[in-house]
């Protein structure tokens, strides 16, 4: 009863949702016009039958299961798979990070038609949903269908799990639907039994986002741009959001005043603000450049207005700050500037990523800064400081390696099911 409540709503908001995606997203960023048929469960038919489906919501997911990926891949090289998400940018990922020959497509809306247009056309044996994307509709035409569903690098904040909580039937229906859960911690697993899901169907097996590997080239990469800053000391201001924006440009014009030729890149999360970056910059008195042009020696700002490419950055700077942390957006993955032993700053709200940050702040590798003032004081200390730029950072991979392993746990679920 709950799910056609849920459907109903939906079925009554279908316009709404169309407009949008169609309207208002598609406005500010032309992909989410394109494969719109994909979202309602159409023009799937060249996708291989029976595959292995991993679901990546955006480029955040996308980027932490790419070694997963790569590594189920590897084991089990005859096995079909299909990698969806919910974004443009998302899917520009996913060729990014795993070549143009792989599978994709959108994830449909969860219509009740779409979704079980969709898992009937393909008959997936496997849906992998990364994280917290639970979809009442497509997990149940999945388990109608005899696809195994496993959540994987689950998460749930108290803030959503207070969510779930208000729509509990509905709740307890997703749960019921849920072959295999693999959590972040022991906190997260709770809140999924809490909401209904049976405990022996969950593992905890850590974060796969811990398991990066750099590889020789993205070392290279790093150290090539690196070389192209000449010794300047340079900070790279990752996943900002608009307000944010402009707290950290203002957090440089503090820095330049201690060091004059210091260089912030600023990287903003999503595409469509990059336009909206290079207006603040033009109608501010810092000098800057564009990631996509080419380098100016005397610039101040870089703007990084490319996609793929914020690893790499995190590795060519001195300091890092990790965005949508001075604003109310849960901060963003502070693990890749980790992998490069950079030091890392961030704000207070984190709580997208509260399986990560309260071990990395209490072994000395990030620090908390309560807005622009303190991010320039905090950036400016650390450019004065080597020996504590080193430790800072060194400290940050060594909370890194301490946690990896997920990969492997997660993998091995996997195969459980597929050896049945």
């Amino acid at each position: 009863m709950a799910r056609l409540f849920y459907s109903l709503l939906l079925a009554l908001l279908s316009p709404v949702i169309f407009i949008y995606l169609y309207g208002v997203r598609g406005k500010k960023n032309a992909g989410y016009r394109q494969h719109f048929l994909e979202r309602f469960g159409f023009c799937n038919t060249h996708l291989p039958k029976q595959a292995v489906l991993f679901h990546c919501a955006s480029v955040g997911e996308v980027l932490a299961a790419t070694p997963l990926i790569k590594a189920f891949r590897k084991k089990y090289p005859d096995e079909a798979v299909i990698v969806s998400c919910n974004t443009p940018t998302g899917r520009k990922q996913i060729q990014q990070s795993l070549g143009d020959d792989i599978a994709l497509c959108y994830l449909p809306i969860d219509f009740y038609f779409a979704s079980k247009r969709f898992i009937k056309r393909l008959k997936p044996k496997l849906l992998l949903v990364l994280e917290t994307e639970l979809w009442p509709n497509l997990f149940s035409h999945a388990k109608n269908n005899d696809c195994h569903v496993q959540i994987i690098n689950a998460r749930l904040s108290e803030k959503s799990f207070q969510g779930y909580k208000k729509v509990a039937a509905l709740s307890k229906t997703i749960m019921a639907n849920i072959d295999v859960l693999a959590s972040h911690n022991k906190q997260d697993a709770q809140r999924f039994i809490a909401l209904g899901l049976a405990q022996s169907k969950v593992t905890v097996t850590g974060s796969i986002k811990f398991d990066i590997q750099l590889s020789l080239e993205e070392r290279a990469s790093a150290a090539k741009l690196k070389a192209q800053f000449k010794g300047r000391p340079v900070w790279v201001a990752g996943s900002t959001h608009p307000t944010e924006h402009e707290q950290v440009l203002s957090a440089h014009q503090q820095v330049l005043r201690a060091h004059a030729n210091a260089l912030l890149i600023i990287a903003p999360r999503h595409p469509e603000q990059f336009s909206r970056v290079d207006e603040l910059l033009a109608d501010s008195p810092l000098t800057h450049c564009c990631r996509s042009t080419s380098f100016d020696d005397n610039c101040q700002v870089l703007l990084a207005d490319t996609l793929g490419e914020l690893k790499m950055l995190f590795g060519s700077g001195d300091v890092a700050y990790i965005g949508g942390s001075l604003i109310e957006r849960g901060g963003h993955n502070p693990l890749e500037a980790a992998a490069y032993s950079v030091p890392i700053l961030t704000g207070a709200h984190t709580y997208n990523f509260a399986h990560v940050y309260p071990e990395l702040i209490s072994q000395g590798g990030a620090q908390v800064v309560k807005n622009s003032t303190e991010l320039s004081e905090s950036v400016i200390e650390l450019f004065n400081d080597a020996h504590k730029r080193e430790l800072q950072g060194q400290q940050a991979l060594d909370c890194l390696a301490r946690n990896q392993g997920a990969i492997d746990k997660t993998l091995a679920l996997i195969s459980q099911h597929l050896q049945r």
